[in-house]
């Protein structure tokens, strides 16, 4: 979108807490990738909206996003993110502490392909945030299913990968073909799948809304 547009849409925006608008400048300084603008807001809402009571984020940094949902999440929520950047880890810890949200926000360290195929969670989240490696996406997938709740919503952020998704493989960078490749996959998978209903939507750096169909054709067998 034309910066004047988004520059005029955001003068619209709320003010967020002041250590979060803190701890945005900060990632601006130190060149840390945090939650675009338009992500913010649509998360924000979603949060209000949906007032999800479980939440799952994948790719903490140095957990603005984390903190952001905290800000707008019912009481008695809680979020839980995983890192593997070991350096990234005792920054997010200490943001989480000063902003008195460690009883609320639990963070996993590790990978996170080993920490989604072993968590016994089936269902558990309301809402399931992906914003780690782009090209983990689609080996991620599988357990993202099973964990998210039979009413939840699956967030996936930075999906057009600053417009390089739409051009050939052959005309991206050659360190980039292998994300190139596999955020094409995961947006197949994700709209082919039968059991979700995914739209992709071009904001920010694009991002994907999915939600879980309603299971039809089950047939109770009990007897009475």
């Amino acid at each position: 979108m034309d910066e004047r547009m988004l520059t005029f849409i955001h003068s619209f925006d709320s003010d967020k807490p002041a250590y979060l608008t803190q701890l945005e400048q900060y990632s601006k300084e130190t060149n840390v990738p945090i939650i675009r603008p338009q992500m913010q807001s649509l998360l924000r809402l979603l949060i209000t909206w949906g007032r999800p009571m479980q939440i799952l984020e994948v790719g903490t940094a140095i957990g603005f996003s984390a903190l952001l949902m905290s800000e707008y999440a019912p009481e008695g929520c809680h979020i839980t993110t995983i890192e593997k950047y070991e350096k990234r880890i005792p920054l997010a810890k200490e943001n989480f502490e000063k902003a008195g949200k460690s009883d609320c926000i639990t963070l996993l360290e590790g990978d996170a392909t080993e920490i989604l195929a072993s968590m016994k969670e089936e269902g558990a989240y309301d809402l399931i945030f992906m914003d780690a490696a782009k090209g983990q996406y689609i080996n991620f997938l599988p357990d993202i299913l099973r964990l998210l709740s039979p009413t939840g919503l699956l967030v996936s952020d930075n999906i057009l990968q600053e417009g390089d998704l739409i051009e050939s493989k052959y005309a991206v960078t050659r360190r980039n073909r292998t994300i190139h490749n596999r955020m094409r996959e995961y947006l197949y998978a994700l709209t082919h799948c039968d059991e979700l209903e995914t739209m992709i939507v071009p904001i920010a750096d694009g991002i994907t809304l999915s939600a879980k169909k309603e299971a039809k054709g089950k047939v109770d067998t009990h007897e009475q």
